[in-house]
């Protein structure tokens, strides 16, 4: 591996023109394929096999005028104190809502609430449900500003008018700039890292084009795949903070090469030989956790997964071969202006007489007091996990809105005067050949059910097949009595399919939160088994040890329970709400656990990768096993922590989006982060590798034969270059270019 890549970079390197163009000739043509695609499709989200899905794909078959393609709003409507809409002036009014809502453009049809049986029993409040010909993503903008305008003209009369539903358009706050503070942050963090605006501007560079082709190709293929726009911004979210990171470490690498006084060519071929090595492999445990999504079968998850996954692997191969080749361009331009024109022996003079800099001084600390570091971090880490153990899961709805908002509030006065399980109902489908009969028959047993407060007549299709008749709890969506009802309507409802001759289902937004906490629950041990264990497999590649990529898998594990923990304080119980922007703490979105667990632990082993390769090189080259972790952090450990920082921060921009799902990504990835790269490989690492001593490398014969070497540790590479043991990874080493004082052993 590490050969290859040593002769890839090389190759970039010479052929640095060539390799440039063709990065950009890509970019510019995917840029123009996606300008040029049909606009991505708004989320769908389905779940296959499960019986909510099921009843909905019974119901977009059988009943094709009532598909729920078309967008729908809920405009309520609510008296002036002491008034009632059932009296002549006040009906007037309504009516001249309603007739204005239906000359809206794009409208298919507008219920009279006299009509519909849409009026509260005291007859303060009202709704009219609105129907619009097509999706809410492609109503207009004169279709909203007529829904506007119909709404303020009442408001205007002195009603109190509020709308919900995919019709109405959601207010727009700050957003669409979490790119952009990502990169600002990151541009600071890299140059206070090296100390050049040179090496600074190459990882934000080959990042940024790395995103534009990963994104420009999710926006090209999106109508065809049904890709949406959090599918891109995800991806966007992840590569940018990978593809800074990997051409970091390489061109961190390079600059200790050039230390050493290799030439240029011959530094970028080694810096991609063995930090490149490492890129692939963190990449590949990256690739390998987002692909697995793939397994929990909900689309949504997997279309996510794998156009992110997609976009790193981009990210790697821009950083084995555009960052050599920039190198080409910049050669010694990269090192502070004041070390371009040392020599090795000044790099060894300054470092020889020069102060041991911070990750040497930690790691020193941490060797001599393990057992203390190690508790304390578990310690730590476990009561940040502890919220965790109070985990609620749910869907979305208009009830988790900003209490401000219009959606928010008509939802609320909904609640008020119809119900609290009026904005949660319940939708039972009757399939059979007296489908009418049967659903009659189904209606009458759920009306002695304990928690239903009403059943609707059954409505046939024209074929008489099937019926359909919705279900109003007496309890709201999100309440736990509304999901302990759902469960006895579905088993009251199963004894009656013999009876009645028919299949009866039940779906509704809270059997569909049940339904996907089912299909969650089901796929999670097979997801962790795949992912972890595939990359574990990966990680004794790497490492030829057993323990190293143990402790690295229960590390992710403390890092994802705290993050859950911290997720948990912040959007379910509202700590810190309004230092983060979070309106209306509530539930957590369900797919956010095994989302996490995904991201998190590429983005984990990452870390682990950078840092333990470090310290494998050394032990390789005859360093003992203190001084393995001491070379480690020498050499990688501030460049781990601003590649940390970097992804935190880009992460972090991500919470300023007023999308709530983006939000709470962009949140528990980059407290993820922290904890994984500052508390795990940072202390927990380095203090479990101490106790282990030479323990920690170990692998069983048998084992050592069977896995093939990759040398990821450049080993073959040194032997076939000439290279003594004295590698720059071991004693009596140069320093790297930013002046690491030589290694002092460490007993």
């Amino acid at each position: 591996m590490a050969t290859f890549l040593y002769k890839l970079g090389r190759l970039a390197f010479r052929r640095r023109w060539y390799v440039a163009l063709i990065w950009v000739a890509l970019l510019v043509g995917v840029g123009a394929a996606s300008s040029m695609a049909p606009k991505p499709p708004a989320d769908s989200f389905s779940m296959p096999g499960t019986e909510s899905q099921k009843a909905f794909d019974l119901l977009e078959k059988k009943f094709p005028a009532a598909s729920a393609d078309g967008a729908s709003a809920r405009v309520v409507i609510r008296a002036p104190e002491g008034e009632k809409l059932t009296a002549a002036a006040q009906k007037a009014e309504v009516e001249k809502l309603v007739g204005a809502l239906g000359k809206g453009p794009q409208v298919a049809s507008v219920a009279d609430p006299y009509k519909a049986g849409a009026v509260s029993k005291d007859g303060s409040t009202a709704y009219a449900a609105v129907t619009y010909k097509v999706p809410g993503m492609e109503l207009t903008d004169k279709a909203h500003d007529a829904q506007t305008k119909a709404i303020d003209d009442t408001r205007k009369a002195g009603f109190t008018v509020e709308a919900g539903g995919d019709a109405v358009e959601a207010e727009q706050e700050m957003g669409g700039s979490a790119e952009l503070i990502g990169i600002a942050v990151s541009a600071v963090v890299l140059l206070i890292t090296f100390g050049s605006l040179v090496a600074a501007g190459m990882p934000l560079l080959t990042a940024i084009i790395g995103v534009g082709i990963g994104v420009s190709g999710i926006a090209a293929l999106g109508s065809a795949l049904e890709l949406s726009s959090t599918t891109s911004t995800l991806a966007t979210m992840i590569g940018l903070a990978v593809g800074i990171d990997y051409a970091l470490f390489i061109v961190s690498r390079y600059r200790a090469e050039i230390a050493e006084g290799r030439e240029p060519e011959d530094a970028a071929g080694r810096a991609t030989g063995t930090a490149g090595s490492a890129v692939v492999f963190a990449g590949l445990t990256v690739i390998v956790a987002l692909s697995g999504l793939a397994i929990v079968n909900i689309p949504i998850l997997t279309k996510m997964g794998l156009a992110a996954a997609g976009t790193v692997a981009v990210a790697v191969l821009i950083a084995l071969t555009m960052i050599p080749a920039l190198l080409g361009f910049a050669r010694r331009v990269v090192l502070r202006r004041k070390d371009r024109k040392k020599s090795p022996a000044d790099f060894a003079a300054a470092a020889t007489h020069g102060k041991p800099k911070l990750g040497t001084r930690w790691a020193r600390f941490v060797l001599r007091r393990p057992l203390p570091v190690l508790l304390l971090a578990v310690v730590g880490l476990g009561a940040v996990a502890v919220p965790a153990t109070s985990l609620e899961l749910g869907l979305p709805d208009e009830g988790t809105s900003a209490p401000d908002s219009t959606q928010r509030k008509a939802y609320d006065m909904l609640s008020e005067s119809f119900g609290k399980g009026f904005n949660g109902p319940l939708t039972i489908t009757v399939d059979g050949k007296d489908a009418a009969g049967a659903a009659d028959t189904v209606g009458k047993e759920l009306k002695k059910v304990d928690g239903v407060v009403a059943v609707a007549p059954p409505q046939a299709n024209k074929a008489g097949d099937t019926a359909i008749f919705s279900v109003t709890p007496s309890t709201g969506p999100s309440d736990h009595k509304t999901e302990e009802l759902v469960k006895e309507i579905r088993s009251t409802v199963g004894g009656l399919e013999a009876k009645t001759d028919a299949e009866i289902l039940v779906t509704g937004q809270t059997a569909m939160t049940i339904d996907f906490s089912q299909t969650l629950n089901d796929a999670l041990i097979p997801y962790l088994l795949l992912v972890v264990g595939l990359a574990f497999l990966l990680l004794m590649l790497v490492f030829r040890s057993v323990l190293v990529p143990l402790k690295a898998a229960l590390g992710f594990l403390l890092s994802v329970a705290a993050a859950l923990g911290a997720v948990v304080a912040v959007f379910q119980w509202g700590w810190l709400a309004d230092v983060f922007g979070v309106e209306q703490p509530g539930p957590i979105m369900s797919m956010m656990p095994i989302f996490m667990i995904g991201v998190v632990f590429g983005l984990a082993m990452d870390y682990e990768v950078f840092l333990v390769t470090r310290m494998r090189e050394a032990y390789v080259h005859g360093a003992r096993p203190g001084e393995a972790v001491v070379t480690g952090f020498t050499h990688g450990g501030r460049v781990v922590a601003a590649a940390a920082i970097i992804m935190t921060s880009v992460f972090s921009g991500f919470i300023m989006e007023n999308n709530d799902m983006v939000k709470m990504m962009g949140f528990g990835l980059a407290i993820a982060v922290l904890f994984d790269a500052f508390v795990v490989r940072m202390a927990i690492v380095p203090a479990v590798l101490a106790l282990l001593g030479k323990g920690a490398w170990w692998l069983p014969r048998w084992l050592d034969k069977v896995l093939p070497n990759v040398d990821v540790e450049g080993e073959k590479l040194h032997q076939q270059l000439g290279d003594n043991a004295g590698t720059g990874n071991g004693p009596g080493e140069v320093p790297d270019a930013d002046g690491e004082r030589e290694l002092q052993p460490v007993r």
